[in-house]
C-alpha cells in the first residue's frame, strides 16, 4: 500500500486550477486571475471562497495599476501553511532541505554515507528526514533527486554513481520514514523547480544545462517537461563537441562527457600541471592567467558553447537555464562560451538569454522539493 498525500484544496477541477495559479504567480489580481482561466468575476468569487476559508488562499491586499478604476484585489498562499523535505543523493551523502509551498529554503542537513548499500542509504534519509522534521511544525512529503533512471513506483532502474539496479527505493523510504514520497531523475527535478518557481516560470519553451559530475539536459515545451522511458539515461553527455577531444569512459571522443564535466576539467589540467588540483584551484589558475589552466578551461568554455547552441537550433528554447555544481564556468570562460555558441549559430538568429543558477547543492534539493510539492498539489501516486 502506498502512502498518499492528504487533498491540497477543498474542491477539485477548477479550485485546484485557481489555487495552482495562485502558487505559481501569487501574489496576483483577481482579475488576471478570472483572465488567465477564462472565469467570470462570479465564478472566481465562488472557486476561491472556499479556498480561503480553509486558510489555503489569503486576500494580500489591493494593487493600483495606473489605470482608472478600482485597484485590483490580489490573493496570495500561505508559503508556511505547508512544509516539505527535498533529498539530493550523490554517491558520497544525502543532501536536504526542508521548505514550505513555495519551494523557500528553511532548513538544511546533511549526512555522509558510511556504505553505498541501498539498507545504508535509507537509513542516512531517515537521519536527514529526521533533523528536518525538527525544524519545521509538519511534513506533507518528501522528494527525492537521484542521478540515475527512475521508473514508476520510485524503483531506480540505474544509479551509476551508486552501482545501484533495479532497488524498490520508493517503497524502502515510505516504510522507514512514514510519509508520502516521490522520487526523480535529479535533472527533472531541478527543471521542475525553474519551471514553477524559477528562471523558466511562465515561458512556455526552455532548456536546462547542468554541469557536475555529469552533464544534464531537461527540456520545457508547451509550459511541460519533456519526460520518457530514457529519461535519466544522461544522453546529452555524449553529444559530440571537439573531434580531438579527450576520450570519455565510453569510448566516444571529445563528447560533453569528457569535455564538461569536473573531472574532465580536473583532469586536465592536473595532467597538464603535473601535480593534483581541485575543480575550483583549476578555475582560479585560468582567472590567473596560468597557460594550460586558461586553455583547458577555454577548450571546456567553447564546448559548453557549442552544446547550447545544438540545444537552441534543435529544440529553439526562449532561454537557456545553466546549472550545477560546475557552473562557475560559465563565468571563467564567459568568452569562449559565446565564441563556442557563435560558431554553431546563424548570426541572424535573435540573441539567446542565459540565465546561471548559484550552483549550490541546495538547487538540487530544492527540485526534489518541487516534485513533492506537486505530487501533493496535483495529486499524482507517489513512491
Amino acid at each position: 500500500m502506498r502512502i498518499r498525500t492528504p487533498p491540497w484544496t477543498p474542491g477539485s477541477g477548477p479550485s485546484n486550477a485557481v489555487a495552482l495559479e495562485v502558487l505559481i504567480n501569487g501574489p496576483i489580481s483577481r482579475s488576471e486571475i478570472a483572465r488567465k482561466l477564462d472565469l467570470s468575476a462570479g465564478s472566481l468569487t465562488r472557486l476561491s471562497t472556499p479556498l480561503i476559508e480553509s486558510g489555503l488562499l489569503v486576500e494580500a491586499g489591493e494593487r493600483v495599476d495606473g489605470r482608472a478604476g478600482r485597484p485590483s484585489r490580489l490573493l496570495d498562499i500561505v508559503p508556511e501553511s505547508r512544509h516539505f523535505i527535498g533529498l539530493k543523493l550523490t554517491g558520497d551523502e544525502v543532501l536536504g532541505v526542508a521548505t514550505d509551498l513555495r519551494a523557500s529554503v528553511l532548513a538544511s542537513a546533511e549526512v555522509t554515507l558510511s556504505s553505498r548499500e541501498p539498507a545504508s542509504v535509507v537509513g542516512a534519509i531517515s537521519q536527514v528526514v529526521a533533523a528536518l522534521r525538527e525544524r519545521v511544525a509538519s511534513v506533507t512529503a518528501v522528494g527525492v533527486g537521484i542521478g540515475g533512471l527512475v521508473a514508476e513506483h520510485g524503483v531506480v532502474r540505474n544509479a551509476p554513481f551508486l552501482g545501484w539496479a533495479d532497488i524498490e527505493l520508493g517503497a524502502m523510504l515510505e516504510t522507514a520514514i512514514g510519509l508520502p514520497t516521490v522520487i526523480d531523475n535529479d535533472v527533472t527535478a531541478f527543471t521542475e523547480y525553474e519551471r514553477w518557481f524559477g528562471a523558466g516560470r511562465n515561458a512556455d519553451r526552455f532548456a536546462v544545462l547542468t554541469l557536475g559530475a555529469g552533464i544534464g539536459y531537461g527540456l520545457v515545451v508547451g509550459g511541460d517537461v519533456i519526460v520518457n522511458e530514457d529519461s535519466g539515461i544522461g544522453l546529452v553527455g555524449h553529444w559530440p563537441l571537439d573531434p580531438f577531444g579527450p576520450v570519455c569512459a565510453s569510448g566516444h571522443r571529445g563528447c560533453a562527457q569528457s569535455v564538461l564535466t569536473l573531472s574532465a576539467i580536473v583532469q586536465g589540467v592536473s595532467t597538464a600541471l603535473d601535480r593534483p588540483v581541485n575543480y575550483d584551484e583549476a578555475l582560479d589558475l585560468a582567472i590567473a592567467g596560468e597557460p594550460a589552466a586558461r586553455r583547458i578551461v577555454d577548450d571546456a568554455g567553447r564546448g559548453l558553447g557549442k552544446l547550447i547552441a545544438a540545444v537552441a537550433n534543435l529544440a529553439m528554447p526562449q532561454l537557456v537555464v545553466l546549472g550545477g555544481e560546475g557552473v562557475r564556468l560559465v563565468d571563467v570562460a564567459a568568452d569562449a562560451v559565446q565564441e563556442g555558441m557563435r560558431l554553431d549559430r546563424d548570426p541572424r538568429t535573435t540573441p539567446l538569454p542565459l540565465f546561471t543558477t548559484s550552483g549550490d547543492n541546495t538547487e538540487w534539493c530544492r527540485g526534489a522539493a518541487v516534485i513533492a510539492i506537486q505530487t501533493y498539489v496535483l495529486g499524482r501516486h507517489t513512491a
